[in-house]
């Protein structure tokens, strides 16, 4: 059973394709369901088709006398032109779909064509493109959908994350616990076509083994002892939408079993059922542990991994993301604020510091705990050092006391000419250089990290010149 759509907007479509039965199928599909089409038999024949026409989409074949499918793409990418973009690949070369993914095709599909797939790809490439052309006019460029992040590790994830989200494909995201696993999930979905749909999320690990086959699947009436009723899984509960599995390291291995057959079969069976029952749920997995060490201990199935990680995402820790911690710290204190119905305008330079310092082991939800504690003690519209978790305030005064030794130390010394070292100020000059580069030129957040005015830093910075 497939899932019913409104029919978007009529799109004119090239189709690249030298088998002329497989064209003109392809050009009678995609007129019956609304769309102008035209035809080309060559890569070079689209370009010059291209040139002169508007085409909102091409469906090209990998395999084309001349230039391939993969080229063309390519070209057109390289030229900046931004259609949209579908492959179709011969079964079994998945290796080639995910390097068109990479250079910018938006959908695949295999061969032998199933037309109703066909109709269904290009609703979704269609769909995909026309949202994303409205969120990009209304959001802003370190969001990506309510998740903070302008350093390159996470402006790359987000555009991943953009492009993945585009096709229905298995996604497995892989991070440190409080790292936002889920958060990338939910904003995937948001992102894909199925957004409408249900998103249904469960932590596997929660879950008693014995009892994790009918939450998944289901069972009908008298199925086992206390089932008297019958009563939907999340696969059932997710039917048109997406199903987030979070820690599935912590999976049965019978139940990887099961899981693996309805990706590939895209058919479930509940648990005293006599037939399956068919389901369209994109899968999004997310994991801390590391699996392919699971799946040397005997843990985890490595066919399974294998066809999830074809599609994977890092979130990489908090003590990657330079450039991020200042603006999460700001977004958390408005999103607190807000919801404890308090205003902070101002933080201390100390409690900033130590904010901007501290290493994050449990990373953004760590940092986010530590937030809304220091919200909720703050008054007077003030963040004081006072309002942080006493193990944030712990490590500014042990970094503290250690800078404090080491400016003793050096008063004990003998003088800098007599060791032949530099100079004091030659030395904070080279710090205030080392921070600034760490930055990345961000005055304002230099001078919160040296503990000094901004005015003194730019008299200090003049000094040098």
């Amino acid at each position: 059973m497939t899932r019913k759509h409104a029919s978007p907007p009529p799109a004119p479509i090239l189709i690249v394709e030298d088998d002329p039965a497989i064209l003109e199928l392809l050009e009678e599909e995609l007129q019956d369901a609304g769309h102008p089409t035209l035809g080309a038999g060559s890569a070079e024949e689209a370009i010059a088709t291209l040139s002169h026409s508007e085409v909102a989409l091409v469906i090209s074949d990998v395999r084309l006398p001349g230039m391939s499918g993969m080229q063309l793409l390519e070209q057109l990418r390289a030229d900046g032109n931004p259609v949209g973009f579908i492959v179709i690949t011969a079964f079994g070369t998945i290796d080639q779909a995910v390097e068109a993914l990479k250079i910018g095709a938006d959908d695949f599909l295999t061969k032998p064509l199933d037309l109703e797939g066909v109709r269904e790809a290009v609703y979704r490439v269609l769909e995909h493109r026309r949202l994303a052309a409205r969120f990009r006019q209304d959001a802003p460029p370190d969001h990506f959908h309510g998740i903070v992040g302008e350093s390159e590790t996470m402006q790359t994830l987000f555009h991943d994350a953009a492009r993945l989200a585009r096709s229905d494909a298995p996604i497995l995201i892989l991070g440190e616990s409080g790292t936002g696993k889920e958060l990338l999930a939910r904003a995937i979905h948001a992102e894909s076509p199925r957004a409408d749909a249900p998103f249904i999320g469960v932590n596997c690990a929660s879950i008693p083994a014995e009892l994790m086959e009918s939450e998944f699947f289901g069972h009908v009436k008298g199925a086992f002892t206390g089932a008297g009723d019958s009563r939907q899984g999340l696969f059932q509960a997710a039917h048109g939408g997406s199903l987030f599995l979070d820690e599935i390291g912590e999976m049965s291995p019978g139940l990887q079993a099961k899981l693996l057959r309805a990706l590939q079969e895209k058919t479930i069976r509940p648990v005293g059922a006599e037939r399956e029952e068919p389901v369209d749920v994109r899968i999004i997995a997310a994991t801390h542990r590391d699996l392919e060490q699971e799946i040397e201990d005997g843990n985890f199935r490595s066919d399974l991994f294998y066809r999830l990680e074809t599609f994977s995402l890092r979130i990489p820790p908090l003590r990657e993301r330079n450039g991020d911690i200042d603006r999460l710290v700001a977004a958390l204190i408005d999103k607190h604020a807000e919801a404890q119905g308090k205003t902070i305008d101002k933080v201390d330079p100390t409690a900033l510091q130590a904010l901007l310092c501290y290493p994050y082991p449990g990373n953004v939800r760590e940092l986010e705990n530590a937030i809304m504690r220091a919200v909720t003690l703050a008054e007077g519209g003030r963040l004081s050092h006072a309002d942080l978790p006493e193990r944030i305030r712990g490590h500014g005064a042990e970094q503290r006391r250690s800078a404090s030794e080491a400016q003793a130390s050096h008063a004990l010394a003998p003088s800098a000419a007599q060791q032949g070292w530099p100079s004091l100020e030659d030395v904070e000059k080279r710090y205030i250089r080392k921070v600034l580069e760490a930055t990345g030129g961000n005055k304002r957040r230099t001078a919160d990290i040296l503990g000094i005015a901004r005015r003194t830093l730019y008299r200090r910075l003049e000094e040098e010149e």
